[in-house]
């Protein structure tokens, strides 16, 4: 599976910086969408860079948005991540618009980089860029 986020965003790259720590089976590979995969795998999502609102999950010939994205890489966590399966209980259509108006904002509440995240030594072979 691969996660596509905004590698100047520093929400994402907290958000990545997570899942290197608790993905412990290594199932995930990450592509920022500064990079040549990343734009590809928004590209074959019909999603672009600019004003993108979204973190993009792809695993082989499917990929999931907002809070579907979320809830999938959390469940492929294991326990106890799993739980937030029970996000699932709340309508989407609840759900998703908060998610974009954290996304809309992220820059604003969290800050961003001028640089891109750089992987970490111990983790480059996870990151596609």
């Amino acid at each position: 599976m691969i996660v596509v986020f905004d590698a100047k965003c520093l929400l994402c790259n907290g958000w990545v910086q997570f899942l290197l720590r608790h993905d412990r089976k290594a199932t995930f590979k990450f592509a920022s969408i500064q990079g040549e995969a990343g734009r590809r795998l928004l590209s074959d999502q019909g999603l672009e860079v600019d004003g993108l609102q979204t973190l993009l999950l792809v695993d082989g010939d499917r990929a999931w948005q907002h809070t579907a994205a979320i809830f999938r890489v959390l469940g492929a966590l294991g326990w106890p991540w799993r739980l937030a399966w029970l996000g699932w209980l709340v309508p989407s259509f609840i759900r998703d618009p908060l998610y974009r108006l954290v996304a809309r904002n992220r820059y604003r509440v969290f800050g961003r980089t001028e640089s891109c995240m750089l992987p970490p030594r111990a983790h480059q072979d996870r990151f596609l860029d």
